[in-house]
């Protein structure tokens, strides 16, 4: 007698809108091994405490934040900062933009101390597009040194590609509508996970390193709200 397959792990979640969706678990994706209770919120300030990770907080910021004040940003307690490079724009020939804060925030922010990583925005429809997109990050990264990775559109593993054979590292950002309706993760287990949900613990069960968990928040520097992430690490 055949050996009857297990059902399918099955997982319920809230999006954005608080509408409940159910992801179906793909055992070839790493799942995180984080406890969930030890994530706790302090005013702006996510926490997570236990002997096997060290963690960090970190921003991710773009011209829609306007002028950054970066060394109070520092002595706010944020140690790294993901900053929008450019996009690209919408319509069929959608143009190549660079971020007009961009050559500001990632010198300042380098000189204030904190550890750099870039984001570039894609609307990329062909593997013609993706791979001008990667060039153009490569092209306005001339001259700057980055700690962290360079964060793309999953879906582009070709501007990855590029990305990496020039040295440096990609990162996936993702949320769990992605996941449980978009990428096939289990393509993309070489690359790190910067995962966004904003509720107080993160839903997903599938591995990440950074958990972007307000869009909203409040840092010292800059006027109006940004996103906020913590940095999970292995010690």
């Amino acid at each position: 007698t055949a050996i009857p397959s297990p059902e399918p792990e099955v997982v319920t979640f809230l999006d954005a809108h608080n509408e409940l969706h159910a992801l179906t678990i793909d055992p070839n994706v790493p799942k995180h091994s984080y406890d969930k209770s030890l994530f706790k919120k302090k005013g702006q300030k996510m926490t997570y405490k236990d002997s096997t990770y060290k963690t960090s907080l970190g921003i991710d910021v773009s011209s829609h934040q306007g002028y950054i004040n970066w060394n109070k940003v520092k002595k706010d307690g944020y140690s790294f900062a993901f900053i929008r490079l450019g996009f690209r724009g919408y319509g069929k020939e959608g143009s190549m933009n660079l971020d007009k804060y961009y050559h500001a925030n990632i010198s300042g922010a380098k000189k204030a101390g904190l550890k750099v990583g870039v984001y570039f925005f894609s609307q990329a429809i062909s593997t013609k597009e993706a791979k001008e997109e990667a060039n153009f990050v490569l092209k306005n990264l001339k001259g700057y040194s980055l700690d962290l990775p360079i964060v793309y559109d999953p879906e582009l593993i070709t501007s990855f590609e590029i990305i990496e054979k020039a040295g440096y590292k990609g990162i996936v950002y993702s949320n769990l509508m992605w996941e449980s309706a978009i990428f096939d993760l289990a393509k993309l287990t070489k690359y790190p996970i910067w995962y966004a949900d904003y509720m107080d613990q993160p839903q997903t069960p599938y591995h990440f390193m950074y958990w972007q968990y307000t869009e909203s928040g409040k840092v010292d520097g800059i006027s109006g709200k940004t996103d906020i992430n913590i940095c999970l690490e292995k010690k």
